[in-house]
């Protein structure tokens, strides 16, 4: 039944906003703490748009580390379970932009569509691991992305003490109630326009690497289980 419901627009408009409350209710029982609040302050002192890059598994509480009224907007793919986040996410005040970072004609609708949006002055945020995986592994798009556009890359990353991680692909994290957390900002990441293949390979490797490494840190500083990437696929950078 509850299938049937989320096929029709009526269904999903509810289910959106139910979801947007719910969310942003959890998220103020939760005791914050930003770690590397330099790299936060960077990005909301300044004009310019940015690539915000986190995991997939990490996506639920992450609109709420964007606490300033600058525009930003959010990759989202056209399945239903995209949709229906797509439209929770526009009731937290993100953007919504359609399509997938790989490649294919989705892609390349997809990269002209955050092309655009990031020269309108509005920064773009992503899953580099996003829609179906490999699980913490980063796709080439979103360093063609910043080599395109001259944005950098912010990656961040969050957690919480109380929460349970589902056995999905991504090894989602459903937070819990009542915690503490944490939001980690990253150290940006800059690709250069005439950047060569090698070049372009070893920033991918780069930014995986500091997504990884905040994860790590945010599980460090609450005691909770890490994550771990799923084995890497060679597919992923080509």
């Amino acid at each position: 039944m509850l299938k049937r419901l989320l096929r029709t627009e009526t269904g999903r408009e509810i289910a959106s906003r139910l979801l947007a409350v719910l969310i942003r209710g959890l998220s103020r029982t939760i005791r914050w703490q930003v770690l590397h609040p330099e790299f936060r302050d960077e990005v909301f002192d300044n004009d310019r748009p940015v690539i915000g890059a986190f995991w997939h598994n990490r996506i639920m509480l992450m609109a709420e580390i964007w606490q300033t009224d600058r525009p930003v907007a959010m990759l989202q793919s056209k399945h239903a379970d995209g949709r229906l986040i797509a439209r929770t996410i526009q009731h937290l005040g993100i953007g919504d932009i359609v399509g997938s970072a790989g490649k294919g004609k989705g892609g390349a609708q997809a990269m002209r569509s955050m092309l655009r949006t990031l020269k309108e002055g509005v920064t773009v945020a992503l899953t580099p691991d996003g829609p179906r995986g490999p699980r913490m592994r980063v796709g080439a798009g979103i360093i063609a992305l910043a080599r395109m556009s001259g944005a950098p890359i912010y990656p961040v990353a969050w957690n919480v003490r109380r929460r349970r991680v589902l056995r999905t692909w991504d090894r989602f994290i459903l937070a819990l109630p009542f915690s503490r957390g944490v939001y980690v900002w990253g150290a940006p990441l800059n690709v250069p326009r005439d950047a060569d293949e090698e070049t372009l390979e070893a920033l991918r490797l780069e930014l995986e690497r500091r997504l990884n490494g905040l994860c790590l840190e945010a599980d460090r500083a609450l005691g909770t289980e890490p994550i771990l990437p799923a084995d890497p696929d060679p597919a992923a950078s080509a």
